[in-house]
């Protein structure tokens, strides 16, 4: 759930698959949940829901699991997640924002100081970080869904930003407000998304050593153990 794919990518390789795929999954329920709670369960009426069950099944979430998540959102009726957003420096001061899904934002925010404070940071104000970053809606889709000019043509009528090649991926950028039109007119062609999200693309990048990626690597590592923590974003390179 790695915001910065640079990132996600290194710790894909570093990291142990099936603890990663459990925190996956458990992410990705919690916001299927939430998303249904607050719109209509049926998908198709319910941008927020199609777009984490598109999420889930991109990360090979079976399809009992998104299921009972849907189901869970009448059973879990009192209970009131929230997303809340938290801002501060990571190892070699770099800017960070946390994005959490909570139902109790005092045990969020004391979790994640102990993480910041452990590896040399800290949390700071709303804004002390985010300044650092762009906040776009991002679509991404796997190269095999479809050929580089027809995805790049069908971005620019859609009315996207940008479209950038990756090597396994397409990333297409919108306005935030923007992003569910966009996503209505690219699903005219494509079926599967690997994820449509808010994020945090940064405009000042820190380049870090060798030794501060290792110190880098382990702190969103851990970050995004918490349960609360939906999306890491680093303005690290």
């Amino acid at each position: 759930m790695a915001g910065h794919s640079h990132w996600a990518g290194i710790k894909h390789k570093k990291g142990k698959a099936d603890k990663q795929r459990s925190a996956i999954f458990s992410k990705l329920s919690r916001e299927i949940t939430v998303a249904a709670k607050l719109g209509d369960k049926n998908p198709d009426m319910n941008s927020r829901l199609r777009s984490a069950i598109q999420a889930a099944r991109s990360a090979n979430m079976p399809k009992d699991n998104i299921e009972r998540a849907i189901d869970k959102s009448s059973i879990a009726a009192d209970t009131n997640f929230e997303n809340i957003r938290y801002e501060g420096f990571g190892p070699s001061k770099t800017a960070i924002v946390v994005i959490t899904l909570t139902d109790n934002k005092n045990r969020s925010a004391s979790n994640l100081r102990t993480i910041f404070q452990k590896y040399g940071g800290g949390l700071g104000t709303q804004g002390s970080a985010s300044h650092n970053f762009l906040q776009l809606g991002v679509i991404k889709i796997r190269k095999e869904e479809i050929e580089e000019e027809k995805v790049f043509n069908l971005a620019t009528d859609a009315g996207a930003n940008d479209c950038i090649f990756h090597d396994d991926y397409y990333e297409i950028h919108t306005n935030k407000e923007e992003i569910y039109d966009v996503k209505n007119i690219l699903e005219k062609e494509i079926s599967n998304f690997v994820s449509t999200e808010i994020e945090w693309v940064p405009i000042n990048k820190i380049k870090l050593n060798n030794e501060d990626k290792e110190k880098m690597i382990k702190f969103l590592e851990i970050l995004e153990e918490d349960d609360d923590v939906q999306n890491v974003f680093t303005n690290a390179i």
